[in-house]
């Protein structure tokens, strides 16, 4: 895992841009007890019914990091603690046929319950080898 600096930060970025990448997503990797936190997309959202790690749109002015808390904060409830690491990142076709980089960071949360939902039609502390439908990147990340 990197240390995360706002310089780091802002050099992941910068070699997203000039490589031409049109979207930012920062995803956190939740972890409590050996089990990592997913949440399923609904079935009528843009990949509906995929499992994937808390994430979401870095907005116009916003940072990597500050997305990340919000986004969290949004999706499950939780308020991170501390960012522990990077642990990468993998590109993919989004629902406007961009390019979207998808940023995700190891964090540890101030409490792992009650995940409240907004955004997913349900949750789960999943077991890294025991993984429901998660998209290949979402399981190679986690096996890290």
């Amino acid at each position: 895992m990197t240390v995360v600096s706002p310089e780091f930060v802002a050099g992941l970025a910068a070699d997203a841009e000039a490589a031409g990448v049109t979207g930012f997503v920062a995803a956190a990797v939740i972890k409590h007890e050996g089990r990592v936190l997913l949440v399923r997309r609904n079935p009528d959202d843009y990949l509906g019914g995929l499992w994937e790690i808390p994430s979401g749109t870095v907005e116009t002015g916003e940072s990597i990091l500050a997305a990340l808390h919000r986004e969290t904060a949004e999706e499950t409830g939780l308020a991170i603690d501390r960012i522990t690491g990077y642990v990468g990142h993998f590109d993919y076709r989004n629902s406007r046929g961009g390019t979207t980089r998808q940023f995700n960071f190891a964090v540890t949360v101030e409490r792992t319950g009650p995940v409240v939902l907004a955004e997913h039609d349900a949750h789960q502390w999943a077991l890294p080898g025991e993984l429901p439908e998660v998209s290949d990147e979402v399981r190679k990340l986690i096996a890290r």
